[in-house]
């Protein structure tokens, strides 16, 4: 009867620290996921709780005889580290679950809501977070402005170059933009060569600043070196800003009023030669 309880409590602490041990194989690819911070340190800190357990099952192993065990009673606290071992794995293989699934989840709302040319947020992005500023402003009576920009004569590079030389163009330029905007603001490809950028907390006049050195910036900029083995000019790029900004009388309900005026703004920049910054407010306003 000792010799069966004990060759039962040692199988079962054994199988618990096996049971221990299989856990740190989620816990490990947990960490692996987690970017330096307290989330990854509490995880690291597991690891170890988790040595100190195996350490304590080896030990309790090892300090048990056949003489001690005399009741079925004894086998309780065997039973209580195998239990505990196997509730550490399932845990830990649950939680490795679900920030797989959680991973998958974000990537493909990232992929639901990025542009795949050009890296920026797109038109469906757009109708949510253009509502969550009016929201904002509303509530808090905070100014947004926005400026939709647009590339001059687009066409012609497309025609010139071909369509690949046009998509490094839209590449190379949301990275220009990206680089030269506040993390807050917000850079949408609002379709084919057309950006749209939101700028929380932003009254007109300082939106309009940004759009007047964003546009000198890129018309400074060599989009694309010369090539003489291809016989091919420096490719310089100029666009057209159209600024506008949030209005109190736009009210709750009508989120499409600010972008509609910075479109009007942007075709009177077209319409009065390109390469320019007019802002909705300010329509006779040019740079």
């Amino acid at each position: 009867m000792q010799n069966n309880l004990f060759i039962i409590t040692i199988g079962l602490t054994v199988a618990g620290v096996f049971f221990l041990l299989k856990s740190l194989v989620p816990v490990r690819a947990i960490i692996q996921k987690l970017s330096a911070g307290n989330v990854r340190n509490r995880w690291k800190l597991l690891v170890s709780l988790i040595f100190m357990f195996i350490l304590g099952y080896i030990l309790y192993a090892f300090l048990r005889t056949p003489d001690s065990f005399n009741s079925i009673s004894t086998l309780i606290v065997p039973g209580i580290f195998f239990s505990g071992a196997v509730f550490v794995f399932l845990v830990c293989s649950l939680s490795l679950k679900t920030a797989l699934d959680l991973q998958r989840i974000y990537v493909l709302e990232q992929e639901n809501i990025t542009d795949p040319l050009t890296g920026l947020f797109n038109r469906r992005y757009l109708d949510r977070r253009i509502v969550e500023e009016f929201q904002r402003a509303m509530r808090f009576e905070q100014p947004f402005s926005v400026f939709l920009l647009d590339i001059d004569h687009f066409k012609n590079v497309n025609d010139t170059y071909g369509h690949q030389i046009g998509d490094m163009v839209l590449k190379k330029l949301g990275h220009l933009i990206m680089e030269s905007v506040r993390e807050v603001d917000v850079v949408i490809r609002y379709g084919g060569e057309e950006i749209l950028v939101i700028l929380p907390n932003t009254r007109i006049d300082n939106a309009f600043e940004l759009a007047e050195r964003l546009r000198k910036q890129i018309e400074e900029t060599i989009i694309e070196a010369a090539d003489s083995r291809k016989g091919q000019p420096a490719i310089h790029i100029t666009v057209s800003i159209g600024v506008s900004e949030y209005q109190f009388s736009d009210g709750w309900d009508n989120a499409e009023k600010v972008l509609q005026r910075a479109d009007k703004a942007l075709y009177r920049a077209k319409d009065q030669g390109r390469n320019r910054v007019f802002s909705s407010e300010k329509q006779d306003e040019q740079c």
